[in-house]
Formats: C-alpha cells, sequence, structure tokens
C-alpha cells in the first residue's frame, strides 16, 4: 500500500510519508526522503505495537496498551459492545461507524478513543522522523468523516510542536487495489523486499 499510495494515490509528491492500514489490525509503512524503508527484517513501520498505555489491555502480542489494542476494527466494536451497544448478528467497524452516524453514544465513544490512539501514534511518528503526511487505508478508514474529523481533531492535541503543525491525515485513495499497485511500483523499480531481507539473513 505505502508504495502505491507514494506514487499514485494520496501523497505523490510528499518526499517523507507514514502510510497505515488501519482494520483487524493496524499496520504501516514509511517512505523516506523519497525511498521506502522496510528495516533489516521487513517490519519498519510496525506502529500497531507501539504502547500508548502503560496500565492498558493486553494486546495479543502479549504488550501492554498497544495502539492496534486500541485503534483497530475489532477494538472499537469490543469497546462499543462494553460501552452496551447491543451486537447485531454480523458486528463489523462498519456497523459501529453507522449507529455512530445516527447519534448511537456507545458507537461514537469507540471511534474517537480509536482515533484519539491513532492520532498519538501518528504525532509521535511525526515527532520521531518529521513525515510530511499520513494516508490511513484499511477497513476502519472507509468509515468516513466518523473516523477522520475525530481524527484530525485529536492530532491537533498530539501534534503541538511547531515543527507538526502542517502534517496532515489523509484518506488512502487507492482502496483494494492498493497492494497490487504496490507491488507493481517496486517490481519497476527492481525493488524485491522480500530478497533483501533473505539475503540479509544469509
Amino acid at each position: 500500500m505505502t508504495a502505491a499510495e507514494h506514487r499514485h494515490g494520496a501523497a505523490p509528491g510528499h518526499k517523507n510519508v507514514l502510510c497505515l492500514v488501519v482494520s483487524t489490525g493496524v499496520g504501516a509503512g514509511l517512505v523516506l526522503n523519497g525511498s521506502m524503508r522496510h528495516g533489516l527484517t521487513g517490519n519498519a513501520g510496525h506502529l500497531g505495537h507501539i504502547s500508548i498505555d502503560f496500565d492498558g489491555e493486553t494486546c495479543p502480542c502479549g504488550a501492554r496498551g498497544c495502539v492496534e489494542a486500541l485503534a483497530s476494527g475489532t477494538a472499537i466494536i469490543r469497546h462499543a459492545l462494553a460501552l452496551g451497544r447491543q451486537a447485531p448478528l454480523t458486528a463489523d467497524a462498519a456497523g459501529v461507524a453507522a449507529a455512530a452516524r445516527t447519534g448511537e453514544a456507545a458507537a461514537i465513544a469507540a471511534f474517537d478513543r480509536a482515533a484519539r490512539a491513532l492520532a498519538a501514534d501518528i504525532a509521535a511518528t511525526a515527532a520521531l522522523i518529521e513525515i510530511d503526511i499520513a494516508v490511513v487505508g484499511g477497513g476502519v478508514a472507509q468509515s468516513g468523516e466518523v473516523f477522520f474529523e475525530r481524527l484530525a481533531r485529536h492530532l491537533r492535541c498530539y501534534a503541538a510542536m511547531p515543527f507538526l503543525k502542517e502534517l496532515r491525515v489523509v484518506p488512502a485513495e487507492l482502496g483494494p487495489d492498493a497492494g497490487l499497485v504496490g507491488a507493481a511500483v517496486l517490481a519497476s523499480a527492481g525493488i524485491s523486499p522480500l530478497a533483501t531481507v533473505l539475503a540479509r539473513g544469509s
């Protein structure tokens, strides 16, 4: 997704980009100085497992207070149910978003908590590596303004340093095609993240 959105989607022309997928989990990719950054094992940008709540609930990874345990679609559903939302036969983030649009308090609170967690994550990353823009895709991003209005509002609180004031968060543009487009972008540039990781391990 990151290569795709950087080249053909929401972030062409930006040299320092954070792309996040917020769905059943939270994953991310990084572009720094115009180039993809994969890391030694291909896991650079694993922002879903940064802890932002030291006393928070235990994440499936074993750590406490991970962003993924607060901001993923699964976490949104779980929190809405804990606040009293009645579970439909098919509980998903889209259903919680629809309920939030009608003013249901539990649904609104669940999305607000998720947006706040992700805003803190994005702001911390931006403070560390000074990104130009954050692009958010995945199932939760498809909730539209229910999510993005809250995300932008919380980001203004967390991105408080003067050099972060111009930081923008935008929805991804390429949808489910992003993976294929990104693979094509990397292939056309002769980049193979898997080959790089395997070579380092040999």
